[in-house]
């Protein structure tokens, strides 16, 4: 049988489905590339804003019109729209769905394909999925055929759920209580994708820096890294990066870590959502404005060309336009190498929504998201130039339109040409052109005449 997921939202989200993707894998079960040629459709759902919700259900009614023309389609619903509980009331509005999966379980449409094969057709499947891969073990995450070798970057989970229920925030709800995974799963984890090819693992947690903090006695997030790093020497891994922290959590041992672990990149998440001590408070993130200060500037004492990412949500419940421009000062200050930016919108269950008026007009909103676009196309743009003539190394992960890119320790992306197969390889590039959303690097021993320069802005 082939299978076909589609997935919506974060890079949780992503590696939700690659685990899955696994399971059907190692039952014998192959990709397929469209929607329209599988007999497995999984929907990966996010709820984070209404209109990722909205685009699940329009993804799902699509699969239900191939299901209709061929009843024997399994389809499967996975991720936050199910949630950690028994989704009753979403078993009614999708009547077709034949299997609801909570975020990061596979476990429920493993065991419905089960239901319907004899215990020989299972054996079969699984000694002909073993016999493609003698290298991997019982237990390791398998990557669809087409990914092994050609996927360079993977995101692996090491915290599950979160236990810090921010008011505007609707993952506590869905996804549950944070949960750390064993030092061993992990382990197993990461090795098993080096072997298959990747060259750069992201380790990914809700707060990431809260690793082990539910595990008594147990290793927190800069002693995980030191065990993954060690795995990237064995393995032949390029890179290691964490994401996304919290300024709480953020401590100087975790700092010092990546700034004495060569493959640990100088590249920190680390979200503000908002500038105004007020708005923070009602956000319920635990922390000022000054705090934050601060702790960019400990980060940037402390690694090395560090590159700092952060969140920032406008229009959050009663932001007056001067709490606005608090945070629009804090980004000019501060100049950060990106910034996510999002408009505030109510969810269902959250604090926010329950007790705060959503009282910023839409226009408004708009206008001050644009406001801190413009800003940051600004900063970004004078981070960037910083690089112009320098020599950096780069992961090459793919060609795109005819040329090959890749990103710099920093996260920063860089696009060059060459006749030359680069994908997976670490390449030194001289940067010869600077934007606010990318650069243009060529090879330093091409002859300079003969390299054309080449403007890309996306």
């Amino acid at each position: 049988m082939r299978y076909y997921i589609h997935t919506f939202g974060c890079q949780m989200n992503v590696a939700d489905s690659q685990r899955l993707a696994s399971e059907l894998e190692r039952m014998g079960h192959h990709a397929a590339t469209e929607a329209d040629d599988a007999d497995i459709l999984v929907v990966n759902t996010c709820v984070v804003r209404q209109s990722a919700e909205d685009k699940a259900y329009n993804r799902l009614n699509m699969m239900n019109a191939l299901k209709k023309e061929n009843p024997d389609k399994v389809i499967g619903v996975m991720g936050c729209l199910v949630g950690v509980r028994d989704p009753l009331k979403l078993r009614k509005r999708l009547p077709y769905v034949d299997v609801f999966m909570p975020p990061s379980e596979p476990g429920p449409m493993v065991a419905f394909l089960r239901d319907r094969m004899s215990e020989s057709e299972i054996l079969a499947l699984e000694a002909e999925a073993r016999q493609q891969r003698d290298a991997l073990q019982d237990g390791d995450l398998i990557l669809p055929t087409h990914e092994q070798h050609n996927l360079i970057t993977a995101h692996v989970p090491v915290v599950y759920g979160c236990s810090h229920a921010c008011t505007f925030c609707i993952i506590p709800f869905r996804r549950g209580i944070e949960r750390s995974r064993s030092v061993g799963e992990i382990v197993a984890h990461v090795r098993s994708l080096a072997l298959q090819g990747v060259k750069e693992v992201t380790l990914l947690g809700q707060i990431v820096d809260r690793y082990g903090k539910d595990i008594p006695d147990g290793p927190d997030l800069a002693d995980l890294l030191r065990i993954v790093h060690d795995v990237a020497e064995e393995s032949g891994l390029e890179r290691i990066r964490f994401l996304t922290s919290h300024p709480n959590w953020m401590t100087d041992k975790l700092l010092d870590t990546v700034a004495e672990l060569p493959r640990v990149m100088p590249h920190i998440e680390v979200p503000v959502q908002a500038g105004d001590d007020e708005v923070l408070a009602r956000m319920k993130r635990g922390y000022t404005a000054d705090d934050y200060r601060k702790l960019i500037h400990r980060i940037r004492e402390r690694i090395p060309h560090v590159a700092i990412n952060t969140d920032i949500i406008v229009g959050f419940p009663g932001e007056s336009d001067a709490q606005f421009m608090a945070t629009y000062n804090l980004l000019a200050e501060l100049k950060l190498d990106k910034a996510h930016l999002a408009r505030y919108s109510p969810r269902p269950q959250t604090v926010s929504e329950r007790t705060m008026a959503d009282d910023v007009p839409d226009e408004e909103k708009r206008r001050r998201h644009q406001m801190l676009e413009d800003l940051q196309a600004q900063v970004v743009a004078e981070i960037n130039q910083r690089y112009l003539g320098e020599t950096v190394p780069v992961l090459v992960e793919e060609k795109h339109k005819g040329k090959w890119r890749g990103r710099t320790p920093q996260n920063k992306l860089v696009f060059f040409e060459s006749e030359d197969n680069w994908h997976g390889k670490v390449v030194d590039l001289e940067i010869t052109w600077t934007g606010p959303w990318s650069m243009q690097g060529r090879l330093p021993t091409a002859q300079h005449e003969d390299e054309p320069l080449i403007v890309i802005t996306g």
